[in-house]
C-alpha cells in the first residue's frame, strides 16, 4: 500500500497485474478518468480497478490519496477465509469515483497506518475491507460443497505443523488426488499447496507476534526449517521473520508515506 500526493500528471494504467482499491483523502474535484467519460473525483472517493483493468486519468489539482494494491491470490484467499465461502461468491467489479463507507473506513485506517507505521491497525484495515466485499449468489457448477471446505479448513488448521500431502485433503472430500486438485481450486481460487502455504505463513505471522523462537516457530507451522520458514515469509511479504517481527514490535507512532506494509 501507498500514500500518494500528485497535481498536473496524465496517467495511463495498460492492464495492471494487481487489484487496487484507492480512497481520496484530499482533494480529486481535478481529476478525471479519461476512459470513462471525463468524471471527476471528489474527496471521500472510492475507486476500485480489478486485475487487467486498463485505465487512463488526467489530473489538474493538487490531491492526496491511498492506493492498496492485492494480487488476485492474496484477495481470493483472505476472502473465501472472511467469508468462509467458495471464492465465486467474490463480486470484483469495477468502480471509479464511488461512495462506499465501509470501503472508505476501512481505507483510510490503512493510510493512518502507513503514515504511522502500525502493522496491527493495517492488519485490521485490510480485515474490514474484505469483510465489506459484496457476495452475488451465481449457479456454481462443480467446484466442493461448502461442509466439504469448513471440514478440509479445519483439518489444517489442525494440521499445520505436520507434513500434509495431497491425498490427505483429497480423502477428506472422498475424491481422487487428481479431481480433489481440480476442484479446489474451483472453490479457492488456487491449488492446495498455495492455499496450506498461505495458511503457514499466516499463522507464522500470528506467533511472530509472540515471543517464541523463530526455529520453533517453523516446525509449528510445517516448515522444514528456519530458512525455509525465511524464504516462503520473505517471498510472501518481503520481509524476513526478525524483520517481521522487528516491524511489529516497533513503536506505533511516526510519520512519512509507506509502501509495502505487509
Amino acid at each position: 500500500m501507498a500514500v500518494w500526493q500528485n497535481q498536473h500528471d496524465r496517467i495511463l494504467y495498460d492492464a495492471p497485474q494487481n487489484h487496487t482499491f484507492s480512497l481520496y483523502l484530499e482533494g480529486g474535484t481535478g481529476t478525471r478518468r479519461l476512459d470513462a467519460g471525463g468524471i471527476s473525483g471528489h474527496p471521500g472517493a472510492i475507486c476500485v480497478m480489478p486485475e487487467g483493468c486498463g485505465s487512463e486519468w488526467e489530473i489538474t489539482s493538487p490531491f492526496r490519496f491511498v492506493h492498496l494494491y492485492l494480487s488476485d491470490a492474496r484477495l481470493r484467499a483472505s476472502f473465501a477465509q472472511a467469508h468462509d465461502c467458495d471464492v465465486r461468491y467474490l463480486d470484483m467489479r469495477e468502480a471509479t469515483f464511488a461512495d462506499d463507507p465501509v470501503l472508505a473506513s476501512a481505507l483510510r485506517r490503512m493510510a493512518v497506518a502507513a503514515v504511522a507505521k502500525d502493522v496491527l491497525l493495517a492488519e485490521a484495515g485490510l480485515a474490514d475491507l474484505i469483510a465489506g466485499l459484496s457476495r452475488h449468489s451465481p449457479h456454481l457448477r462443480g467446484g466442493l460443497a461448502p461442509h466439504l471446505l469448513r471440514r478440509i479448513d479445519d483439518w489444517i488448521e489442525a494440521n499445520l505443523d505436520a507434513v500434509i500431502h495431497l491425498d490427505d485433503l483429497a480423502g477428506l472430500a472422498g475424491l481422487s488426488g487428481y479431481h480433489f486438485h481440480r476442484m479446489f481450486q474451483l472453490s479457492r481460487g488456487m491449488p492446495p499447496h498455495a492455499w496450506l502455504t498461505a495458511r503457514r505463513v499466516r499463522r507464522a505471522q500470528d506467533l511472530l507476534r509472540g515471543p517464541m523462537p523463530i526455529a520453533q516457530i517453523a516446525d509449528a507451522c510445517g516448515f522444514s526449517s528456519q530458512s525455509h520458514l525465511t524464504r516462503v515469509l520473505r517471498a510472501h511479504t518481503g520481509r524476513t521473520p526478525a524483520g517481521y517481527r522487528a516491524l511489529w514490535h516497533q513503536p506505533r507512532h511516526g510519520s512519512g508515506s509507506v509502501q509495502d506494509l505487509f
